[in-house]
């Protein structure tokens, strides 16, 4: 499959999300790897609402071809240069995008999208978004003046691709019956990091003490020419400590209440209509 081009020296993800991913990734690192997926062809996965890392090994790549988790190259037999190297690798999502010019126009102008066009791509083939190789993400942070670790690559790579896959499950389910059928489904015209800045949901619940999301993304979806906006809060599971007992993360996607649609969806989803 064939990406559209794209500037190498474009920053792939703000540089405050990227950060907040490679906290959690660090963490991840700490727990002893799982053992990898047999090589038997497998049924394709569900992403759960909550999902387990150990799902989820290191050196390890989804594959949105055949669905399934699909070890990379193993190590043992990779020279000290590929060892190194850092994937070029762009996985290409199933998250439709936006290609109207209206669409277009948004995904440039809203507020520096976390990925625009120019910055993420889209595939030519599919029409998908395309997400960040672990060559882009790692070099965006050099720019930025962190001190990434190649390795680390390895890990947040994956884990970010999948927790946006399940993202986008989510705003799928909360759209299915709304009218975007009619146009092929929902569609995402661009999507932002605000990792500092706190939900009132995510404000409340954290006064009554519960944890704060490490991330939040707020992503605009396209339904037949009508944009419709999510927010998304990212949480971290409790680290345990027990080895291979890794992380999980939990999602918090709806639509926005900055429109009567939004107010409208969120009021039959609580009462269940």
């Amino acid at each position: 499959m064939s990406a559209a081009s794209v500037d190498a020296t474009a920053c792939p993800v703000d540089h405050e999300t990227r950060q907040a991913w490679l906290d959690q990734a660090k963490k991840v690192k700490s727990q002893d790897p799982p053992a990898p997926p047999p090589p038997q062809a497998t049924p394709t996965p569900s992403i759960p609402n909550d999902i387990d890392l150990s799902q989820i090994p290191i050196q390890t790549r989804y594959s949105l071809d055949h669905g399934t988790w699909l070890a990379a190259i193993p190590r043992s037999i990779m020279s000290p240069a590929q060892r190194s190297a850092l994937d070029t690798f762009r996985e290409i999502s199933t998250i439709p995008r936006a290609v109207s010019a209206e669409g277009h126009d948004a995904a440039v102008n809203t507020h520096s999208p976390a990925n625009n066009e120019q910055e993420s791509g889209v595939d030519e083939k599919s029409g998908n978004w395309v997400y960040p190789s672990e060559e882009m993400f790692f070099n965006a942070m050099k720019r930025k003046n962190y001190d990434p670790e190649a390795a680390d690559m390895r890990t947040i790579v994956p884990i970010h691709n999948a927790v946006n896959e399940q993202a986008w499950k989510e705003i799928k389910a909360w759209e299915k019956g709304r009218g975007s059928e009619a146009c092929g489904g929902p569609r995402l015209v661009s999507f932002m990091g605000q990792s500092k800045e706190l939900t009132p949901r995510a404000r409340f619940n954290s006064i009554l003490g519960y944890s704060k999301p490490f991330d939040r993304h707020d992503w605009i979806v396209d339904r037949c020419g009508t944009h419709i906006d999510y927010v998304i809060d990212f949480y971290a599971g409790k680290n345990e400590g027990k080895p291979g007992k890794s992380l999980n993360f939990f999602l918090d996607v709806r639509p926005k209440l900055n429109t009567w649609e939004g107010v409208k969806m969120r009021f039959e989803k609580y009462w269940g209509l």
